[in-house]
């Protein structure tokens, strides 16, 4: 039997009586060990970082050695099919890519409303050249070259949403500004940067680590920012659960006390983190996950995904219904109904067992 940190202080007085009365001492049972996944550690996938720094999986009895990260979201889901790790945290299209491939995935939760690697950051050279939006990505006069665009992994969940953005954006010749790109895939952070910084990518799909490093070293410049809220509905028409944490249907049926360990300690990360202190946030995550990064450009980032965060984490339906239009062919062949894609009844536990 695993016991939760709230149980075992809500019992610890009538234990200590029985142990009066001569009950034999039963050691706490150990906490059984989970892997646990995401791309690359940054604050999209802060609920991961915080629950295991905050110790909210110890708390719900289970155990987090370490995360596997792949550098790529697409490498994730691989990870989680493999049977390498049980649960992920990223793109929505993955889980719904694997169910496509016939290994039923389920999305328990959703993080976020709004795409924050779809911004597109070019080299600041570019930019003075006059590549000052994703149109210009498509003026091959202007950049020199067929623009050499590079997402975290082809397939991953920065390259989907890339070329939503520039399948939906005409060239000054009429064509889709994806039509006059090559996408490549670029890895995590350091090859991602290092890759813009030397001029082998023209732009980069990045998360807002990236975005201001690349504007705070002065060889980046975005030309494309979710956080524009009327840039973002002209592409994507509105709200999408974005970051997902998801898990084999199989592990549910097999093992539902751990799902709901797993979900717990993500939920109860997610309030935290929306009522800490900004700076809080920061001391607590940039030594051990971000510390490659200017400390002042982590303290922005965290502002910045405290304005698109999902606080109670769920999923409403015509949300993943807008999310299907970014999918669908990119990621998948056809739509995949909700009900067999979502379940949230771990979340909606979670939320009643942790009502703020």
């Amino acid at each position: 039997m695993t016991w939760s940190r709230r149980r075992f202080l809500a019992t610890a007085a009538s234990a200590s009586a029985g142990l009066a009365a001569g009950w034999p001492r039963i050691a706490r049972a150990q906490a059984r060990s989970i892997t646990v996944a995401h791309s690359v550690s940054t604050f999209v996938y802060g609920q991961h970082l915080v629950a295991k720094e905050k110790r909210f999986f110890e708390d719900e009895g289970v155990s987090v050695p370490g995360f596997i990260v792949p550098g790529g979201g697409a490498r994730v889901i691989n990870a989680l099919t493999a049977g390498q790790a049980m649960f992920g945290l990223g793109d929505s299209n993955h889980p719904l890519k694997a169910t496509e491939k016939g290994r039923d995935t389920a999305i328990l939760f959703a993080t976020d409303r709004r795409c924050s690697y779809a911004n597109i950051v070019v080299r600041k050279e570019l930019y003075d050249r006059g590549v000052k939006s994703v149109e210009a990505l498509g003026d091959g006069k202007l950049v020199g070259r067929k623009a050499v665009v590079a997402a975290t992994a082809i397939g991953s969940g920065t390259y989907v949403y890339g070329v939503y953005v520039l399948s939906g954006t005409k060239a000054a010749d009429g064509k889709p500004v994806n039509d006059h790109v090559e996408w490549v895939g670029g890895g995590a952070s350091t090859t991602m940067l290092g890759g813009l910084k030397a001029g082998k990518f023209d732009a980069i799909m990045a998360v807002p680590e990236w975005q201001f490093a690349a504007e705070t070293e002065g060889f980046g410049h975005p030309i494309y920012d979710v956080l524009d809220e009327k840039a973002w509905n002209r592409v994507f028409g509105g709200p999408i659960p974005v970051t997902v944490g998801y898990v084999l249907r199989e592990t549910i049926e097999k093992s539902p006390d751990l799902v709901q360990a797993y979900v717990n300690a993500c939920y109860r990360a997610q309030q935290w983190i929306r009522k800490a202190k900004d700076e809080e946030i920061v001391e607590l995550l940039y030594k051990p996950y971000m510390d490659t990064f200017a400390r002042e450009d982590v303290l922005k980032t965290v502002r910045y995904y405290k304005t698109i965060f999902d606080w109670d984490l769920l999923i409403a339906e015509k949300d993943y219904a807008n999310g299907l239009k970014v999918f669908i062919p990119t990621a998948i062949d056809k739509p995949i109904p909700f009900a067999k894609a979502v379940d949230q009844s771990f979340v909606k536990k979670a939320q009643a067992t942790y009502k703020s």
